[in-house]
C-alpha cells in the first residue's frame, strides 16, 4: 500500500470514529472541555536584551503567587503561552495580536517597555482581551486610554517623583535642578517632581536634558557645577543610571549638591555604581530592606523558589498574581464572566510585600511611596515619603 493510500485509510478511520463518537453524544462536550479546561495564561516580557532580567523577575513573581494557590487559578489549571516583546515597540502589536489571536489567551500579562505596552494596549481595547500590566509606567493606559479590561499593578511614571518635592523641600533644598533623557517616560517623571516640588515651596532652576540613550553627561554636569543648586533631581534607570551616578561623582558634586531621584536610579544597580551611590535618596514603592513580616517571608521563600534575590519587579510580578487570584477566586475561574471579574480586581486589597495597597478608578495601584538612601550598596527605607498615594488618573473616562 502506498503512503498516500495509507494516510487516506487513516483519515476515513478517524473520521468514521468521529462521526460515531458524534452521534452519541459524546464528542462535542469533550471537544468542549478539551477546549476550556484550562485557562490560558499570556506572558508578553522582555527575554532577551537589556530588560531581559525584568522580565524574568516579573514571570518569576506571577508563578509563584500562583504557585502558592496550588498552581491554580478560581480551581482551574492553567496553560502557559510566552512571547518575547524584545522591548521592540514596532513588534508590540503584532506580538501582542499573536497571543490573543493565535493563543487564545483569557489574559495577557505585560509589559516592562512602555512604547511596546502601548501596542499591547491597541490590542487589548480592541480584542477586550484582559491585560495586567506588571510594569510599564506609561500615563496613557491609566489615563486618557483607561480600559475597564486594563488593570496596572506598578506605578505610573509621575507616581514616584510625585513623592520626591516635598521631602527634597523639608531637607532644606529650596532651588532644584531636574536633568533626565528626553523621551516619555522622563517628560512624566517630570510631571510628577515639578507637582509636588513647586507644590512645597521648591523653585526648579533649569530643567536639563539629553536625547535618549545617550550617556554623555559630562557637558550637563559642568553646568550643575556652575548653577550651584541646592539639589539635584533626575530620572535615569538601568546601566545608564549607573554611569550618571558614577560621572556625578567624578564631577566632583558629590557631597557637595544633594543627589535625588526617581526610586529606579538605584534599583538593581548598586553595585555597578558602588560607593558613588552612597548617600543618594530617591522614593519608590518598594525597597528590599522593607522591615515588615510580610517582606521578609516573600523574600526568603522567593530566594528558595529562584535562587536569586527578588527586586522591585519580582514584587510587581508577585502582586500581579495575586490581583489575578483575586479576580479568578471570585468568578470560580470564569474569565469569561467580565462585570464580576472586573469588580473584585476594582475592589481588591493587595497584601503585597510592598504594603497592602488597593485599585484606583483608573486601575492604577493608590500606594505607599518610601524615603529611601543608599548605604553600603542598600537601599534603606528612612520613613514613607507619601502615604496612599495614587495618579491623578486625568481624562479617564472608563466605557
Amino acid at each position: 500500500m502506498t503512503t498516500d493510500l495509507k494516510s487516506r485509510r487513516l483519515v476515513l478511520t478517524r473520521s468514521a470514529a468521529l462521526i460515531g463518537a458524534a452521534s452519541s453524544g459524546l464528542l462535542l462536550p469533550e471537544m468542549a472541555r478539551a477546549q476550556s479546561s484550562k485557562i490560558r495564561v499570556g506572558l508578553m516580557l522582555p527575554y532577551t536584551g537589556a530588560f531581559a532580567p525584568l522580565g524574568v523577575a516579573i514571570e518569576n513573581g506571577v508563578r509563584m503567587a500562583i504557585n502558592e494557590q496550588g498552581g491554580k487559578l478560581g480551581g482551574r489549571e492553567i496553560e502557559w503561552f510566552k512571547v518575547d516583546d524584545e522591548s521592540e515597540p514596532s513588534k508590540g502589536i503584532e506580538n501582542a495580536s499573536k497571543l490573543v489571536q493565535r493563543d487564545k489567551v483569557d489574559v495577557l500579562i505585560g509589559t516592562v517597555h512602555s512604547g511596546v505596552q502601548m501596542g499591547i494596549h491597541k490590542v487589548a481595547r480592541e480584542s477586550g482581551v484582559l491585560n495586567l500590566i506588571p510594569n510599564a509606567g506609561v500615563h496613557a493606559a491609566t489615563r486618557s486610554q483607561c480600559a475597564p479590561n486594563v488593570f496596572r499593578t506598578s506605578f505610573s511614571n509621575s507616581q514616584p517623583t510625585l513623592a520626591l518635592g516635598e521631602a527634597m523641600v523639608k531637607r532644606g533644598h529650596k532651588k532644584a535642578v531636574w536633568i533626565t533623557w528626553k523621551y516619555a517616560a522622563g517628560d512624566e517623571a517630570f510631571e510628577g517632581f515639578k507637582e509636588s516640588y513647586t507644590k512645597a515651596g521648591g523653585t526648579i532652576v533649569k530643567e536639563l536634558g539629553l536625547p535618549f540613550p545617550n550617556v554623555e553627561f559630562q557637558a550637563l554636569l559642568t553646568e550643575i557645577a556652575a548653577l550651584k543648586p541646592d539639589a539635584v533631581a533626575c530620572f535615569f534607570a538601568g546601566p545608564s543610571g549607573a554611569k550618571f551616578i558614577k560621572d556625578y561623582a567624578a564631577a566632583g558634586l558629590k557631597g557637595k549638591i544633594p543627589l535625588y531621584g526617581s526610586g529606579f536610579l538605584t534599583e538593581g544597580l548598586l553595585d555597578a555604581a558602588g560607593p558613588a551611590a552612597d548617600g543618594i535618596m530617591t522614593t519608590l514603592h518598594y525597597s528590599d530592606s522593607l522591615d515588615t513580616p510580610r517582606n521578609k517571608t516573600f523574600r526568603l521563600e522567593y530566594a528558595k523558589a529562584f535562587r536569586m534575590q527578588p527586586d522591585v519587579y519580582a514584587v510587581q510580578g508577585y502582586d500581579t498574581g495575586l490581583l489575578l487570584i483575586k479576580g479568578a477566586n471570585a468568578v470560580k475561574g470564569d474569565l469569561s464572566a467580565k462585570p464580576a471579574l472586573y469588580k473584585a480586581m476594582e475592589s481588591a486589597t493587595i497584601d503585597s510585600p510592598r504594603g497592602k495597597w488597593t485599585m484606583s478608578k483608573s486601575h492604577n495601584p493608590v500606594q505607599d511611596m518610601y524615603l529611601r538612601v543608599v548605604e553600603n550598596k542598600e537601599n534603606k527605607v528612612i520613613g514613607i515619603a507619601a502615604k496612599g498615594l495614587a495618579d491623578s488618573g486625568a481624562g479617564c473616562k472608563m466605557s
